[in-house]
């Protein structure tokens, strides 16, 4: 990196599209400037793969359609390319408002069954339903609690869910608005946990007997592990800093003590970061050989390559509003999902949708 930001003060049906898309120049930690002016245009072909949905949240493949979360409706959707839309679920006792409600989704690695994140009046959850059926014709079955009592509340609620390459299930908690809390490793609140596939607590997780991972975290959003097995984490910040992190088992991540590059002995320091009105990342995919944020206030889609993870690169800036989630699609394209009917952004004709792009157009 250039220099070092320090820490803050203590305290449908698919219709192809061709879009001219900005891509700025690589960015590292020093270098946010949203205004910077881009290094080159490129037509990068988009396609809308659904069109008219409500606050999609997350993305999660199963063989060559996609189920997709809905925040502010509690539906679950099967996407597929060229197929309309259908509601396969409609997730019940989901308390909405705020950043709460249908949150995460994550399919387990045998494929049988479809774990899902949610807000319940009595906390946040993570239930499975048994998965079945064919292409087109997804079936969920009745819901089993693997973990319930989250901390939550009308924001910093994390959300989302991913089983890593040792088969655990892994499941991001923001601090909730209790930022004390994200210190303390006997609190849930601001935590990444880590989880066998049934809720139990894994005998080699960092602190025995509890299914916190890592600690120290305001909002993180995103998951994804890269092929050398390194799990890495996108993050909200509060004023100053949203950042990327490389997950270590019991890693104090420095949230509320510290936001951003702090040098601080005892805290694990961010790769990368980011400026809150250029980032506010969310989710995170890696492919290939990088790795895919997605932006909300920042309105696009960063490409960080695996081998500088102190660089970026951005596209789409403004082109379609807010985006909430990324991951490899069924057909091998990036599927992004804008996030603009959720009460922060502004909703376009055919907002919310699914969009389809060739990750060999987009790179860091």
């Amino acid at each position: 990196m250039a220099s070092t930001p320090h820490a803050r003060a203590r305290l449908g049906v698919a219709v192809a599209l061709v879009v001219a898309v900005p891509v700025l120049a690589g960015c590292t930690a020093a270098e946010v400037d949203p205004g910077a002016a881009p290094s080159a245009g490129a037509d990068v072909p988009v396609t809308e793969i659904a069109t008219e949905l409500e606050v999609p949240w997350e993305i999660a493949v199963v063989g060559a359609s996609a189920l997709v979360s809905e925040r502010d409706s509690g539906r679950i959707l099967e996407v597929a390319p060229g197929s309309e839309t259908r509601e396969v679920l409609t997730v019940p006792d989901v308390r909405f408002g705020g950043e709460g409600g249908l949150l995460g989704l994550a399919v387990d690695p045998s494929g049988a069954q479809l774990y899902v994140y949610s807000t319940a009046s009595d906390g946040n959850r993570v239930q499975r339903y048994p998965l079945d059926g064919d292409t087109g014709a997804l079936e969920l079955g009745e819901p089993v609690d693997v973990i319930s009592g989250l901390p939550s509340a009308g924001n910093h609620n994390g959300g989302r869910i991913a089983f890593g390459p040792d088969g655990m299930l892994y499941v991001t908690v923001g601090d909730a608005g209790d930022r004390p809390a994200a210190q303390d490793v006997d609190a849930l609140a601001g935590k990444i946990l880590r989880l066998e596939p049934d809720g139990a607590v894994p005998d080699d997780n960092p602190f025995r007997g509890s299914p916190v991972y890592s600690y120290g975290h305001r909002n993180p959003q995103g998951i994804a592990w890269m092929p050398d097995g390194r799990m890495v984490a996108s993050e909200f910040g509060q004023d100053t800093w949203d950042e990327l992190n490389v997950i270590e088992p019991g890693g104090n991540y420095g949230w509320p003590a510290v936001e951003g590059i702090a040098g601080e002995s005892g805290f694990i320091d961010p790769v990368q970061v980011w400026a809150p009105s250029d980032a506010s990342p969310s989710g995170l995919a890696a492919v290939g050989d990088a790795l895919y944020l997605a932006n909300l206030r920042g309105e696009s889609l960063r490409v960080i390559p695996m081998d500088d993870l102190a660089a970026s690169s951005v596209y789409f800036r403004g082109e379609f509003g807010r985006l909430r989630a990324v991951a490899s699609g069924p057909d091998g394209s990036l599927w992004i999902a804008t996030s603009n009917r959720g009460g922060r952004g502004q909703a376009r004709d055919g907002d919310d949708r699914i969009l389809s792009v060739d990750p060999a157009q987009v790179v860091g």
